[in-house]
């Protein structure tokens, strides 16, 4: 996990500070409508607005202080009161206001992994970053349910070599976990490890299971069915790919012929130095 983040750091050093604002979608899911904010930031960023009747909920507000400010103006130009705001797998600019977590998440966006991020990217984009939280935290034990905004959100453990946030169901029709499924290669950040590919298998068939017709992340946005099935195939692939092929490059060339013209390509090579040194 130290690992990856170091990584994580050392991937959005190399990108330009400066942040492009970025664009809104909405779904009606009937009872609420969902409300998905693209960044447009250098590490792919997505926030998300559930609006109920009367109020709003926030989850994931965006780190970056362009993307806050076109953010908290859209939340304000809806004219209806913020419920609740959910940090999940991404702290945000929500400044002095209270937050909803998973239960321990509180505790481990303060430690050294996530923390220690947090504090890489202070030094890195600077004035660029929105204020750290300092509201306080409520947490949702997982295998719960909470009500907000006449909407219920279910709070379930997410994979389990990622980190211990949450996957929530929204309203029954909404699935959201860290990264959000996509018809491309996979990078390092996302799969760590070789154990980290049955880990995300299993959360994506538990996806599917749990009724969704959207499946959203704090990472890409939105997608549909079709890319979650797409990512279990993907990662049987890799999983292949890798008890054939006997060097990194060979794993990269494997999957570049598994998949021919699939975005993300310059993804393949981290993604094969960290399956092989962790094989």
């Amino acid at each position: 996990m130290k690992k990856m983040m170091i990584a994580a750091l050392a991937l959005v050093a190399t990108a330009a500070t400066a942040q492009v604002k970025g664009r809104f979608e909405v779904h009606d899911m009937g009872s609420f409508r969902l409300h998905v904010y693209y960044t447009n930031d250098v590490m792919n960023d997505a926030s998300f607005i559930v609006e109920g009747n009367d109020s709003v909920v926030t989850m994931e507000q965006p780190l970056f202080k362009d993307n806050a400010a076109e953010f908290d103006a859209y939340v304000e130009k809806m004219g209806k009161p913020v419920a609740a705001r959910i940090a999940d797998y991404h702290v945000g600019s929500t400044a002095d206001h209270p937050m909803l977590m998973a239960e321990g998440m509180g505790s481990f966006t303060k430690g050294p992994v996530y923390g220690g991020m947090m504090k890489g990217f202070a030094g890195t984009f600077g004035e660029a970053m929105a204020s750290l939280p300092t509201g306080s935290v409520a947490e949702v034990a997982f295998g719960t349910t909470r009500t907000i905004a006449g909407t219920a959100f279910h709070f379930d453990r997410g994979a389990s070599t990622d980190f211990p946030a949450a996957s929530i169901t929204i309203g029954g029709k909404v699935y959201f976990t860290h990264w959000a499924p996509a018809r491309a290669h996979a990078s390092h950040l996302q799969i760590a490890s070789a154990k980290a590919i049955d880990a995300e298998i299993a959360e994506a068939r538990k996806s599917l299971q749990s009724g969704a017709t959207l499946f959203i992340g704090g990472h890409g946005g939105a997608s549909g069915k079709e890319a979650v099935e797409f990512k279990i195939a993907y990662l049987g692939k890799i999983k292949e790919a890798l008890a054939s092929s006997p060097t990194p490059e060979a794993f990269v060339e494997a999957m570049k012929a598994q998949y021919p013209g699939l975005p993300g390509e310059e993804n393949l090579a981290g993604l094969g130095k960290a399956l092989y040194n962790t094989k």
